[in-house]
């Protein structure tokens, strides 16, 4: 490890030095729906929570502090469709989180073209599994 971890997300630890990251912003919907009253104002009705989303900003030089195998081990356990666990420094869970994005800007090439500097965005969708998806219920309902 380069330094202190500040978060991890699965298996991969952002660091103060190499797989690093400048920001964190979060997304919280929580929908409402609208029905048509008569002589009143419309009637709203709270549908449950939305989606919440997550967006880590940052930077890595891979020349001067690495960083590359951890934005490479993200992209594959994107295409791979896991959904990986987020932890803070302070032991705060925030629960699974699917990859819905990487991108990378990179830049400051050198003389065999390799990036000195490579930001990136990934963006992480909160994952909680369905009641009806779950094997326990399948089980109790086939055996109810």
């Amino acid at each position: 490890m380069a330094g202190p971890t500040g978060m991890a997300l699965g298996g991969f630890a952002f660091e103060a030095l190499g797989f690093s990251y400048e920001d964190v912003g979060r997304t919280l919907s929580t929908p409402w729906a609208k029905q048509a009253v008569a002589q009143r104002f419309d009637a709203l009705q709270w549908t449950g929570p939305g989606e919440d989303e997550i967006e880590i900003k940052g930077a890595i030089f891979p020349q001067e502090f690495g960083g590359t195998a951890s934005l490479e081990g993200l992209r594959q356990a994107a295409q791979t469709g896991v959904a990986l666990m987020m932890v803070s420094l302070g032991g705060t869970i925030f629960g699974y989180h699917t990859i819905q994005s990487i991108s990378e800007d990179r830049s400051y090439h050198d003389a065999f073209g390799q990036p000195r500097k490579n930001a990136y965005r990934i963006k992480l969708l909160r994952y909680t599994e369905t009641p009806a998806a779950s094997p326990l219920n399948s089980f109790v309902t086939l055996f109810a």
